[in-house]
């Protein structure tokens, strides 16, 4: 079977150290429709689901910031000019490599459950309502944005606040184009928020239709809101008149989150999971996030000379599909530690990985799974000059969250209520584990598929990679950590290959498009049920080795990787 080359072919040509060195990968081969775009750079970079917000972290660097400083930047103006996927009415988990200590760190700033939360609150006449859990007021959770930047600014950072908003504060007030992924999720949700006025003020024409890519979009008060925080987001958006402002807009609308809530909310510092893969430890997100399954996955397929396969050939393929199986049927006991014990030794141990690994190879039939259902996100990465790199997934869950915007702040609400299993109560012999683990609770934080990685070699950053796609993120950082590592692929080959998608419920095996017909006939000449579908997600990655920073987005989200 024919193999893709371990390296795309690059054109020669001189760094250009003052800015950076980008280039378009021309579709040669294996993805024509999707054409990943790539930058190189000796000493920073940044690389996001949106240019001008890769721009905002890079002007930060410049000014002598470093990656977390540049993460707060490029977090803030992602929730302008993507504020479908991400914001400060949202949440994420940031993922820190900090070269003085060369330690990592992760901190989850997942939004939580609100006090009055219940596990029968989407129930209704016997039967549960997942509309309930995903638009309107009782979608809300606490959001965790603010408190997280706070945080990481606060115990790793060397700029104020104010100083890192003021690029996201000139987006919003000035205006920034309506990215085409954007144009498109506005006209699938139109029918629901063009009649709510804040939305309308900002994305739609005078006339009620929805605006077109390419359009300037302004957001004036979400300026107003980003600028009133100063220096002390977490103490001004927690408490007082911007936390009582949130609650009567959710109180008003039949919503249960109270300022109490908010004041009541704290990010959380935990211990990052890893694991060793081919002579790499990578480094990933305890639950609540799920990433532990991108480290079974990875352990699963350590030491197996994939090389020898051929990247995205039909028999690494179904290896790959058979492990992902397993690594999804133990997501069902992942959640919040706080509220469930995970037992991840038990599960990232050598024994229980051969075990898996076993079951695998020997296509050993699913036992019934809860299906994998979250949602969104935007991610990007920040590599500094000082050898720092910071990793993050942030959202608001579905697109525009929870459909809700507090218009005289330009805030969109998260329903990452809908994260949580929200049936858990209905009579049923067959109640699943994984929805029992991830049932609502009163402070409770929902299991997430986001999985920011950090890759290390000999102790020093080798590849940050992280996505957006609800549980496809899985899948997606699995494969191109896979690729760059197993098949020595550079970041823009890796981004760009067609992925696939095996989670154990549904028993379907989702393939993008772009995946050759060939392969896909050989795939269902093996019994593998196959859905094609148009993309899995969107993943971006960086490349790290000594003197050179190279970074790839996937522009299924538009996006932009700058750097010097």
């Amino acid at each position: 079977m024919p193999t893709i080359p371990s390296s795309a072919p690059i054109a020669p040509g001189r760094r250009v150290r003052v800015f950076i060195f980008v280039f378009l990968i021309v579709a040669m081969s294996l993805r024509g429709a999707r054409i990943a775009v790539a930058a190189t750079a000796p000493h920073e970079m940044v690389v996001a689901e949106s240019e001008p917000a890769a721009r905002a972290g890079l002007e930060i660097l410049r000014q002598g910031g470093n990656a977390i400083d540049a993460a707060v930047a490029t977090s803030l103006a992602l929730g302008v000019t993507n504020a479908s996927s991400c914001g400060l009415g949202g949440g994420g988990f940031m993922l820190i490599y900090w070269a003085k200590t060369q330690k990592l760190y992760a901190l989850d700033y997942r939004e939580v459950a609100p006090a009055a939360a219940r596990p029968d609150m989407y129930m209704r006449d016997g039967k549960p309502d997942e509309q309930l859990a995903r638009t309107g007021a009782l979608a809300v959770a606490v959001p965790g944005e603010p408190a997280g930047l706070d945080a990481a600014l606060r115990r790793f950072g060397t700029m104020k606040f104010s100083q890192l908003a003021a690029p996201a504060i000139k987006l919003a007030r000035a205006g920034f184009p309506l990215n085409p992924h954007m144009a498109r999720e506005l006209m699938l949700v139109a029918p629901i928020i063009g009649q709510d006025a804040g939305f309308h003020a900002i994305y739609f024409n005078p006339d009620g239709t929805p605006r077109h890519a390419g359009a300037i979009l302004h957001n004036p008060n979400l300026a107003a809101l980003i600028e009133s925080l100063g220096d002390a987001p977490a103490e001004r958006f927690y408490h007082g008149a911007i936390a009582a402002k949130i609650a009567d807009f959710v109180k008003q609308r039949g919503g249960i989150l109270t300022a109490e809530d908010l004041a009541s909310y704290r990010p959380l510092w935990r211990d990052p999971i890893h694991l060793p893969y081919d002579g790499y430890d990578v480094y990933t997100m305890p639950p609540p996030s799920s990433a532990g399954v991108v480290l079974e996955i990875l352990g699963m397929l350590s030491n197996s000379n994939l090389a020898g396969l051929g990247a995205d050939s039909p028999a690494y393929l179904a290896r790959l599909i058979e492990v992902m199986r397993q690594g999804f049927i133990d997501r069902a006991q992942y959640a919040d530690p706080g509220f469930v014990k995970v037992p991840l030794a038990t599960l990232l141990s050598p024994e229980h990985i051969a075990q898996a690994r076993d079951r695998a190879l020997h296509h050993a039939p699913a036992p019934p799974v809860a299906a994998a259902h979250d949602h969104g996100t935007s991610n990007f990465a920040v590599a500094d000059r000082f050898g720092n790199v910071v990793e993050v997934t942030t959202t608001v869950n579905t697109i525009f969250g929870a459909k809700l915007m507090v218009e005289s702040m330009g805030l969109v609400l998260n329903d990452e209520m809908d994260d949580f299993g929200v049936a858990p109560g209905v009579p049923n012999a067959f109640r699943l584990v994984g929805e029992e683990n991830n049932e609502v609770a009163p402070g409770k934080r929902p299991l997430s598929s986001m999985s920011p990685l950090i890759a290390l070699k000999d102790g020093r950053p080798a590849l940050a990679a992280g996505g957006s796609g609800g549980p496809t993120i899985i899948s997606g950082v699995a494969q191109v950590t896979i690729d760059s590592f197993a098949f020595h692929l550079e970041p823009e080959t890796a981004v760009r290959l067609p992925r696939v998608h095996q989670q154990a419920q549904p028993d379907i095996v989702f393939v993008e498009q772009e995946l050759p017909f060939h392969t896909r006939d050989e795939l269902t000449a093996m019994g593998y049920h196959l859905k094609i579908v148009p993309e899995l997600g969107a993943i971006s990655a960086i490349r790290i080795r000594p003197g050179e920073l190279r970074g790839a987005f996937d522009p299924l989200k538009g996006g932009g990787a700058v750097g010097d």
